[in-house]
């Protein structure tokens, strides 16, 4: 008769076996992002898209989100962090839909919302792009934990804007799970975000 430690010492390499260790409570979805559960980053936003709607992240609850702030005029990070989530929901296909990506000025000045509305869905059609005024923005990059700084430019036109790389990522019930860092592979993006999605 099979000893009730043997019993319990088996059952992980049953349940895995048998396919069922999603019901386990020690088993943890691996994701390529980094895993910032519980992270007290947040936790909403209040801004207006560039359609001129006020938006807040509750918004989007069904729906996993991709926080991503930058600006229009950024020479690097941004075009490519938007492509990178472009490529990302090609590959989802029609989960894509169960995805909103979301792309908060840090420029407030230059960027408006023809602007934003040019730029962002140039990249995907279901982008939005969010901004607020100077203060809303400072909040928001405050509670978020990202970094932005204007550098001067040669006229005061032209200034930059160093910023933060990373977006942030939250599961269809509000919470923030992942951050990808600057540089992540649209299929790695597209695992992470179906995992959330099976998951809700």
């Amino acid at each position: 008769m099979i000893s009730r430690r043997a019993f319990l010492a088996g059952m992980p390499a049953i349940a895995l076996a048998t396919g069922c260790d999603k019901f386990l409570p020690f088993s943890k979805p691996v994701f390529n992002g980094v895993d910032v559960t519980g992270a007290d980053i947040g936790p909403d936003f209040r801004l207006t898209d560039h359609n001129g709607k006020e938006r807040t992240l509750a918004d989007f609850r069904g729906k996993a989100v991709t926080l991503f702030f930058g600006y229009t005029q950024c020479p690097d990070v941004c075009p490519t962090t938007l492509s990178d989530l472009s490529g990302a929901m090609k590959i989802l296909g029609a989960d894509a839909g169960r995805v909103q990506v979301l792309f908060v000025t840090v420029d407030p000045k230059r960027d408006t919302p023809e602007l934003l509305k040019n730029y962002v869905p140039a990249f995907n059609p279901a982008f939005l792009g969010l901004y607020g005024d100077a203060a809303q923005t400072a909040k928001v990059t405050k509670d978020f934990k990202i970094y932005a700084a204007e550098r001067p430019g040669s006229t005061p036109q032209t200034y930059t804007v160093d910023h933060s790389a990373q977006t942030l990522v939250f599961d269809p019930q509000g919470k923030l799970r992942l951050v990808f860092a600057y540089g992540m592979a649209a299929d790695k993006m597209a695992a992470d975000l179906k995992v959330l999605l099976n998951n809700a």
